[in-house]
C-alpha cells in the first residue's frame, strides 16, 4: 500500500548571515515536495480533510507552516504552497474509500465520491505499485 501527497512549494532564499549577500537581494525557486500519505484509519490519515478543499490548499498560512517544517526552513522563506495531487496505488485508494465509507458523517457527505470531490477535487492519480 503506497500513497503520497504532492505539493509545489515556492521558496525564497535568503542569506543566513549578514556577511553573505545574494544578487538579487533574494532568489526564488520552486520545488516539488512529496509527503507520504498515512494508511487510512491510522493517525494522520485525515490530513486531506484537514488541509485541502476541492483539490486546493484550504489555508495558505497553515500550509506554509507545514512546508517550512517539512523542509526545515524558516516559515518566512515559504512564499506559496500548491497541492498538485494524491498519488496512490489501488490498494491504498480502496482502503481510503473504505475508511471514508465507515463514517460519512464526519465529512458531512452522503457518498464516498462526494468526499473525494469535496476535498481532493480531481487531483487523484491512481498508479500501479510498480510505478512508485
Amino acid at each position: 500500500m503506497d500513497a503520497r501527497y504532492v505539493f509545489r512549494v515556492r521558496v525564497r532564499l535568503e542569506p543566513g548571515r549578514e556577511v553573505v549577500s545574494l544578487e538579487p537581494s533574494s532568489a526564488e525557486t520552486t520545488v516539488t515536495l512529496f509527503r507520504e500519505a498515512p494508511k487510512p484509519g491510522t493517525e494522520g490519515w485525515l490530513f486531506f480533510r484537514n488541509t485541502l478543499w476541492r483539490g486546493e490548499v484550504s489555508d495558505q498560512r497553515h500550509a506554509r507552516r507545514l512546508a517550512a517544517d517539512w523542509l526545515s526552513l524558516p516559515e518566512r522563506s515559504i512564499e506559496a504552497v500548491d497541492f498538485r495531487e494524491l498519488q496512490t496505488d489501488d490498494e491504498h485508494f480502496d482502503a481510503l474509500k473504505a475508511a471514508i465509507a465507515t463514517d460519512l458523517e464526519v465529512f458531512n457527505a452522503d457518498t464516498v465520491s462526494e468526499v473525494l470531490s469535496k476535498y481532493l477535487g480531481s487531483s487523484i492519480r491512481v498508479t500501479d505499485a510498480e510505478d512508485g
